[in-house]
């Protein structure tokens, strides 16, 4: 197999790696899809293998040693905050990623690209649900409630919170007019959330309630 041949190879086998992860990208309708994982896969191979060409062996990573960088300020234009929560941040992690599964192509260790990928798949998706699992035995959300001006009446929404089963941290509280405004940060499995919230949205004496 010639030099260009072997170029080839490696970056075709690139634009599969980067196919592979990308579709598993966009069938969850990820920002960095199928599209942006190819080209990232096969530009990192690109740039490696140019690295190589041009570097020579006194300099083989002329170029490769900034793809890092450039992959940086990729990564970060896709994590966005969103309220109290950072999105994007495993979609910029993906790019990352797989730009080094890219230069494992270029470099020509196709078997490490190739475990790499496989790898990344296993974290993308089966972990995934380990995730979910987690979630469900420990939620944080943000509660808001408004509800008519009493006495010890942010004390009576936090002795539910303790009824069922949720660990809340008071924030910020507020008093217009009659109604009286209480905002917590609250942690619990997602049927203690649940159950809360059924008790809540049957009450009365709230008139506003954010979760």
């Amino acid at each position: 197999m010639n030099l260009l041949e072997t170029d080839i190879t490696r970056l075709l086998i690139a634009v599969l790696i980067g196919a592979v992860i990308g579709a598993e990208r966009e069938y969850r309708s990820k920002s960095a899809g199928l599209r942006t994982m190819i080209l990232v896969c096969a530009g990192s191979c690109l740039f490696t293998l140019l690295s190589f060409h041009i570097g020579g062996e006194s300099n083989p990573d002329r170029i490769a040693a900034n793809i890092i960088t450039g992959i940086g300020f990729l990564g970060a234009g896709v994590i966005f905050k969103d309220e109290n929560r950072v999105n994007g941040i495993t979609t910029a992690t993906s790019i990352w990623m797989i730009a080094a599964l890219g230069m494992a192509a270029g470099a020509g260790y196709l078997k490490t690209a190739c475990i790499g990928a496989l790898i990344m798949l296993v974290v993308l998706i089966i972990l995934m649900y380990v995730q979910q699992i987690i979630g469900n035995l420990n939620q944080l959300r943000n509660y808001k409630i408004v509800g008519i001006y009493k006495k010890e009446a942010l004390g009576k929404y936090e002795m539910l919170f303790k009824d069922c089963r949720l660990k809340a941290l008071r924030g910020k509280q507020s008093k217009i007019g009659d109604n009286i405004t209480g905002n917590w940060l609250v942690q619990g499995s997602v049927k203690s959330h649940e159950r809360f919230i059924e008790i809540i949205l049957a009450d009365s004496e709230v008139k506003e309630f954010d979760f």
